[in-house]
């Protein structure tokens, strides 16, 4: 593996790898061989799996990773991969996984159970002198104990139903014993990313481009996968291309074979110029703006439930969007283990919202705006990049707020400020929020005060919090976190659903994909269960 941090022309060496439109020669079988382009809006920052939900870092890790199992995107059943089989005793507390046999890492050593217990014991304990975080998809960690070389305990202290899922997910692909020893700060340069998957890195040039070879004896895909044995591509260049016609004009000229992040206004025009357009789920969280409750603009019940109101989602999704994108029924996707329609809790109705504006005592100034106390009714979010057209999104529903005498700001700011704003909930009292994950402790990892607490409730990471906080919610969430029960879990599920809705904390606007357009000879192109790319049986069919 090298590293190179030098810069050359985006696209520059590449020409036409195929004529839109043009008849493709008929393939009986998929055909190995060729190097696949895949251009990304926006380049991987950080590496390390616990961390790596940001789809532009899965979109890499799931080339370069495996886990013990796979979660099937069809049928959303998790199946086994390095795990050939598993067993989880009557309350949760208890999982044995026996795994595949002769699998290892790219560096040569072993993915045996002592490699396994390592990676868990990082992800659900963490490493505070390597300032590695616990992963949000396992709760109540023990321990592991090493059975034999091929079979691997954990222990946990409470029922944790959703382990066996999060075994599957991106945060918990399995990285070498070397990877494990660096720092956190240096997990964002791909070379450091040992793993055992299709393929491996090659060369880098951070921020721009990464390019990922097939590795030649790879025999351990997951087991009902349609391809088996090594990856059919001998590799992929992924190179970072921020602009939306960029992207567009490759694809469409021959020189990219996949791309991700098409706007909703230029999936028609895909379309019709005969390319492939996917738009899988992330079956999670719906695309939402949270309420942060500590904030007193946004503390009282009343003004949450008629900003609520004032919402036509409907309209956001009409203006900006596409059938792509379902408007939202509640808190999270139709698609999600455990939804419940909710939509009559989110109806649009001005005249409610005006009256509960004005039984909570804000009345309208000179200027349109409403005010209480001689202070204004004014909030602020920031815009969050990685969301489909969030700042048009947010400005659209400011301007449906103002109907009702509010006024949102909508800021863009440097990463910096972003961040360190985002959680405080005096300057932000409003934020976006989404998260995919294809099982109910979603709905945790989005609100609860440990994981990303969007709410800002106290006990969480952010230090100006200054009273807010939910036990209701809390519980609740734990609850699904520790019910060993299917159907009693789906219900806790539903419950929270209700509760968010009860309580105005968010305000669900859309169902969000993940939007890709391909070349028509790019054929056995595959999704994880919430949207990430898997080029493992991805193939380039003859000109």
């Amino acid at each position: 593996m090298t590293r190179t941090t030098g810069r050359r022309p985006l696209l520059a060496g590449l020409g036409a790898l195929a004529l839109p439109g043009a008849a493709l020669a008929q393939t009986a079988a998929p055909t190995r061989g060729g190097a696949l382009i895949y251009l990304e809006q926006q380049t991987y920052t950080q590496l390390y799996p616990p961390a790596g939900g940001f789809y532009p870092n899965g979109g890499v890790l799931n080339q370069i990773l495996d886990r013990l199992t796979w979660q099937n995107p069809q049928t959303l059943e998790v199946e086994p991969w390095i795990a050939e089989s598993w067993t989880v005793n009557a309350d949760a507390t208890e999982y044995v996984f026996r795994l595949r046999p002769g699998v290892t890492f790219s560096d040569g050593t072993p993915l045996d159970a002592a490699a396994v217990a390592r990676n868990f014991d990082a992800f659900g304990l963490g490493n505070r002198d390597l300032r590695l975080p616990v992963s949000e998809v396992i709760v109540n960690y023990v321990r592991s104990e090493v059975v034999d070389p091929l079979t691997v305990r954990f222990v946990f202290s409470r029922p944790s139903p959703g382990f066996l899922q999060g075994t599957s997910v991106i945060g918990s692909g399995l990285v070498a014993a070397r990877t494990l020893a660096v720092p956190f700060d240096q997990l964002g340069d791909a070379t450091r990313i040992i793993g055992s998957g299709p393929f491996v890195v090659g060369r880098q040039v951070l921020g721009r481009e990464l390019t990922l070879n097939a590795r030649a004896d790879y025999a351990w895909g997951p087991r009902n996968h349609p391809h088996q044995g090594r990856a059919l591509l001998d590799s992929i260049r992924i190179i970072v291309t921020p602009e939306d016609s960029v992207r567009i004009g490759a694809l469409q000229a021959g020189q990219a074979h996949v791309i991700r992040q098409i706007q909703a206004y230029d999936e028609a025009q895909v379309a019709a110029r005969g390319f492939q357009l996917f738009a899988p789920s992330t079956r999670g969280v719906n695309n939402s703006i949270a309420f942060r409750p500590d904030n007193p603009l946004v503390a009282d019940l009343r003004v949450r439930r008629a900003l609520l109101h004032a919402t036509n989602a409907r309209e956001v999704v009409d203006t900006l969007f596409s059938a792509n994108y379902p408007v939202a029924t509640s808190v999270i996707a139709s698609t999600a283990r455990g939804y419940v329609n909710l939509a009559e809790q989110l109806r649009f109705d001005l005249a409610l919202a005006n009256q509960l504006l004005d039984e909570a005592g804000w009345t309208r100034g000179a200027d349109g705006i409403r005010q209480k106390d001689g202070r204004p009714l004014v909030l602020t979010a920031y815009e969050s990049p990685p969301q489909p057209r969030n700042k048009d999104t947010l400005q659209l529903v400011a301007q449906q707020w103002a109907r009702v005498g509010v006024r949102l700001n909508v800021l863009a700011g440097d990463l910096g400020s972003r961040v360190q704003d985002s959680l405080d909930p005096v300057r932000t009292p409003v934020s976006p929020a989404m998260v995919g994950r294809a099982d109910p402790d979603v709905i945790r990892s989005n609100y609860h005060p440990l994981t990303r607490n969007v709410l800002l409730q106290q006990g969480g990471v952010s230090q100006r919090v200054q009273s807010f906080r939910d036990d209701r919610l809390n519980t609740l969430l734990d609850a699904i976190a520790s019910e060993p029960d299917a159907e009693k879990r789906l219900a806790l599920t539903a419950d929270v659903q209700r509760y968010i809705l009860d309580q105005a904390y968010v305000v669900p606007l859309f169902e969000e994909p993940q939007v890709f357009a391909a070349a028509p000879r790019l054929r056995g192109l595959g999704f994880e269960a919430v949207g990430r790319p898997h080029f493992y049986g991805a193939w380039l069919a003859a000109r």
